[in-house]
């Protein structure tokens, strides 16, 4: 990228004062670098216009602001709304990108398919460091494509109809992914077909001949989807990628083989869960789509590091499970399950599941029974109870902060222990996961 003003103004339908050249673009004025046009957003926390001294004396080559905001010494393109013209910014950069672009969509599963895929897809990849899927991040990751880049890989969320429609300009993808559509921000969508009409937005942003990935077991998609250019994936031998002879080691991680045309591959994941090995199919499914080759692409998805607190596997007296970046029901039933497939005592440390509306009560309920049925040796809910341990009977017990839970499991915890650590980002269980990983809380 290498933009002057008058670009800058002409993409976001600006007025621009002064001159400078572009080369990147920030949000948080902590992380500027030299030649970066910083854009002032307003959330509900913060009104980056209040930054822009900062942003300057970090090296801000321009700043893009609301009308009327600017005056920084620096060059200033100014709008009506910054957030729309970041939008757009990013709408003009992917105009530039003459590399295949794929995309990653889903109820769960796709921040860690987005890093699968980043490695599957080979040297050069490019992808966001952390998951960036919203109307923020998403433009973030467009725009900070470098000219050299082999491929651009894009996670995608969606807090309602409409949301990835709003951002297709910005996609654009010759690649599709979908990982799974399932029980996630019913609060928001009310329904779960409401939920698959809106991942399906991904599929209809597709380039003219654009290839869909999608779970060979949801025949709802597939039927979307009709003829069109597709891939499946899934553990059905008749999938595209297929997943064979899935095992899992003492720490729940999966090891299985791959199937595509004819080849098999051998591949071991970092990340616990049999549920990932569905992602790993996925991610090489869409390699492929991109143009990797199936054997390059097996091999290295079972080299990715993932990003944290996803099923991550802290290994000590204790080992714990640490998968506390997000949850909803179906989620929380695969760790639950993976959990309970492995030697030793269970003991799930659980928070709330948000954004579930009306489902609320039963999900919760429906966890702690869950996790009877499953032998679990303890459940210790952080927080109020939304349930779990009202549905968890005689195993259920509750903590109202991360330290009471640490006094807890410190007096109940052995060494050989198995500790599933899961529950809602807003939860903020992840330190705890850390402090208890060597069985002394």
């Amino acid at each position: 990228m290498k933009w002057d003003l008058a670009t800058i103004a002409a993409a976001v339908d600006g007025v621009a004062t002064g001159s400078a050249e572009v080369t990147g673009v920030a949000i948080d004025s902590r992380h500027v670098a030299a030649g970066d046009l910083f854009v002032a957003l307003r959330g509900d926390r913060a009104d980056g216009h209040g930054y822009i001294a900062e942003a300057v004396a970090a090296g801000a080559a321009a700043i893009l602001v609301e009308h009327g905001r600017g005056g920084a010494g620096v060059g200033v393109v100014e709008v009506t709304d910054t957030l729309e013209a970041l939008r757009r910014l990013a709408e003009a950069r992917r105009g530039e990108i003459a590399v295949p672009v794929a995309a990653v969509t889903g109820s769960s599963g796709k921040t860690t398919t987005k890093d699968m895929l980043a490695a599957a897809a080979g040297p050069g990849a490019h992808s966001a460091p952390q998951s960036y899927n919203n109307e923020i991040g998403v433009p973030l990751t467009v725009l900070s494509t470098p000219d050299g880049a082999s491929s651009l890989i894009i996670e995608v969320g969606s807090r309602g109809r409409g949301h990835i429609t709003l951002l297709a300009p910005v996609i654009r993808p010759d690649v599709a992914v979908i990982t799974y559509v399932g029980r996630a921000h019913l609060e928001t969508f009310g329904d779960v077909e409401s939920v698959l009409a809106s991942k399906w937005e991904l599929v209809e942003a597709l380039a003219p001949n654009g290839t869909a990935v999608l779970p060979i077991e949801d025949k709802r998609l597939l039927e979307r989807r009709g003829g069109d250019p597709l891939l499946t994936f899934g553990e059905g031998p008749d999938a595209d990628v297929a997943v064979g002879g899935l095992r899992l080691d003492r720490c729940g991680r999966p090891s299985f083989d791959l199937h595509h045309g004819g080849e098999s591959v051998a591949v071991s994941l970092r990340a616990a869960g049999r549920h990932q090995a569905r992602n790993a199919a996925a991610a090489v499914a869409a390699a492929v789509a991109l143009g990797a080759r199936f054997f390059s692409a097996a091999v290295r998805v079972g080299e990715a590091v993932v990003s944290p607190w996803r099923m991550e596997v802290l290994e000590g007296a204790v080992t714990v499970i640490n998968d506390s970046y997000n949850a909803n029901p179906d989620s929380m039933a695969a760790a639950l399950e993976t959990v309970a497939a492995l030697e030793g005592r269970r003991i799930a440390v659980l928070g709330k599941m948000h954004e579930l509306g009306e489902f609320e009560a039963e999900a919760h309920r429906r966890v702690g029974e869950l996790t009877l049925e499953l032998g679990f040796t303890a459940v210790v809910v952080v927080g109020a109870d939304p349930g779990i341990a009202a549905g968890a009977g005689p195993i259920g017990r509750s903590a109202a902060t991360a330290d009471e839970a640490r006094s807890l499991l410190g007096r109940f915890l052995q060494e050989g222990d198995i500790v599933l650590v899961k529950a809602s980002r807003a939860e903020g269980l992840e330190g705890l996961a850390v402090a208890i990983a060597g069985g002394v809380a």
